[in-house]
């Protein structure tokens, strides 16, 4: 099957590649030609920026694509990138987020009223106020627009929280910093401590979306992508530190009684985050391909060789964290 795929240098993209070409797929990645992340040799490469799409529009619809894939729409009028196959593909499969859901804007505290219920499944209601704080782009209306398109059904796929080798966000980096400093404790505000939020690792993330391309009967479907478990963040915090050997405690704080740098004064987190993946998992035949702790220990290995370029000292304010946990025992003492 010919394949075309719109990004896929980054992070979870190279995976894609690589699983759909050791099928057998005839792949071809548009993408600027600043990452040329190593892939096999049969993958065709087609140099050109976003912002100049429409120039390569003929180009790329001369290669027939059974399948275009878009890693990257961010905003409403990306959709028009795969609107342009109409005709040319037989569908097209979209990668979104789980932000989409009007959950999300509970947690932001930016769309009023109750926590929505949980699981979170592909039917949940979605975000109505578009715009949430810190960020910039607008899944919800990607996934409008892409539907909105007669006679050429679009996969689209709400990925999780993802981590792993080459995650440029280091959402594990914080917590393998300071067990590899050999702090005694690892301090988390009590309400975030027990919050559930839907994880996946890179690897499982591509392979579910490779699932998606090469099964026809995907098309037209909406597919969450997450562990099956939802682990709370104290829960997800002992397991990052089973895998790396550290054996200080995790230390959950009301927020008053935590340094500044640590406490949440933005989200709402009554609002948990668990997602149901079961659809997938029944019509696709989706499961991880990697073990949990093996999924942990590929990225403590990457993050230690990796660290952020730029490490604010605030975040690692031991001082302050020092003081907490000081304070703390001494609390423990008297009520003892």
């Amino acid at each position: 099957m010919r394949i075309l795929v719109l990004g896929g240098t980054r992070f979870v993209g190279p995976h894609v590649v690589r699983r759909l070409a050791e099928h057998g797929h005839d792949v071809t990645i548009f993408h600027r030609g600043d990452t040329e992340t190593g892939l096999p040799s049969t993958v065709q490469h087609v140099h050109g920026d976003f912002a100049t799409f429409s120039d390569h529009i003929k180009e790329l619809r001369q290669l027939s694509p059974a399948v275009v894939l878009d890693m990257a729409p961010f905003r409403e009028e990306d959709a028009e990138r795969v609107k342009a196959f109409r005709g040319s593909a037989r569908r097209v499969v979209i990668i979104s987020s789980q932000d989409v859901y009007r959950a999300f804007g509970r947690l932001w505290r930016t769309e009023p009223g109750p926590p929505d219920p949980v699981p979170l499944t592909e039917d949940s209601p979605l975000r109505e106020r578009l715009s949430n704080a810190g960020l910039d782009y607008n899944k919800t209306g990607v996934e409008r627009a892409v539907r909105a398109v007669a006679d050429f059904p679009a996969t689209i796929l709400r990925l999780p929280a993802t981590y792993g080798p080459g995650d440029y966000q280091h959402r594990l980096f914080s917590y393998i910093k300071r067990m590899d400093d050999g702090r005694p404790a690892i301090l988390l505000d009590q309400a975030y401590a027990g919050w559930r939020w839907a994880r996946g690792y890179v690897e499982d993330v591509a392979h579910a979306i490779s699932l998606a391309i090469m099964n026809e009967s995907a098309a037209g479907r909406t597919y969450n992508v997450a562990f099956a478990e939802t682990l709370p963040e104290g829960e997800w915090v002992r397991r990052i530190a089973r895998v790396l050997g550290w054996e200080g405690e995790v230390v959950s704080l009301p927020s008053e009684r935590l340094p500044p740098r640590l406490r949440n004064d933005v989200l709402d987190f009554g609002q948990q985050y668990e997602v149901d993946s079961s659809r997938i998992r029944r019509e696709l035949g989706y499961e991880e391909i990697v073990p949990l702790d093996e999924s942990l220990r590929r990225t403590i290995v990457w993050e230690r060789a990796n660290p952020p370029g730029k490490i604010d000292p605030d975040e690692f304010n031991y001082a302050a964290e020092d003081a907490a946990i000081a304070a703390n025992s001494r609390a423990h003492e008297v009520r003892g």
